[in-house]
């Protein structure tokens, strides 16, 4: 499901990290990625039925972070309409890729680990088969959490269980050998390190997923 065009999608290059080996690794996929990696339209049709679990709203404005070559993101757009989507990933190769498709969303190339995400800008951030790969996820949490509105919300999701996440990634091994999605323990660190909240966690057959909001201020 394509979303209607409303306004020109804009690329520019926030910042290209030049030292973590994962950006050639994801650079080298992205010309296959749509055919080679997970079923677009499977994908979508999962994330039909789990509308109600990701309660994202009309008008909101969201991060999607990790847009790959943008399978989600028109869907995303929809989903959000009349508000707007900014999509961000560290890949240049997905980044053209994404842009090639003519999606109403801003799409940017940045490094959630660093770059300056906005101040308060987002409704919502959402990490969707995306968050192990981020190569410092402590200090990416922190920075989504600075750029969430207040009462704003972080949803990491994966549409397979976090051991089986981590069993993949093990088995390809390389660069992302590593990249695992923590324990309940060290969710519970980093998140009160950020000023997020856990409200749900999901972890089963198919599915994981989390909620977390942005700590009211003291």
């Amino acid at each position: 499901m394509e979303a209607p065009i409303a306004r020109k999608m804009t690329a520019y290059n926030q910042f290209v990290p030049d030292d973590d080996p994962r950006v050639p690794f994801f650079d080298r996929l992205a010309t296959q990625w749509d055919e080679s990696e997970q079923d677009p339209a499977a994908t979508i049709g999962r994330l039909e039925q789990l509308v109600e679990l990701l309660d994202l709203r009309p008008g909101e404005c969201l991060l999607e972070v990790g847009f790959g070559t943008g399978q989600l993101t028109a869907w995303l757009a929809e989903r959000v309409r009349p508000g707007r989507v900014v999509a961000i990933d560290f890949s240049p190769k997905m980044l053209q890729k994404a842009s090639s498709k003519g999606i109403a969303a801003e799409f940017r190339l940045a490094d959630v680990c660093r770059d300056d995400l906005g101040r308060a800008e987002f409704d919502v951030a959402l990490c969707f088969h995306s968050f192990p790969h981020f190569r410092d996820r402590s200090a990416a949490l922190r920075n989504l959490a600075r750029s969430l509105k207040p009462q704003g919300r972080l949803i990491v999701m994966h549409l397979r269980s976090r051991a089986d996440v981590n069993a993949f990634h093990q088995s390809v091994g390389g660069v992302i050998a590593t990249d695992l999605l923590p324990d309940d323990n060290q969710w519970e660190r980093w998140l009160d390190m950020a000023g997020l909240k856990k409200q749900r966690m999901i972890d089963g057959p198919g599915l994981f997923f989390l909620r977390a909001d942005l700590c009211p201020n003291e």
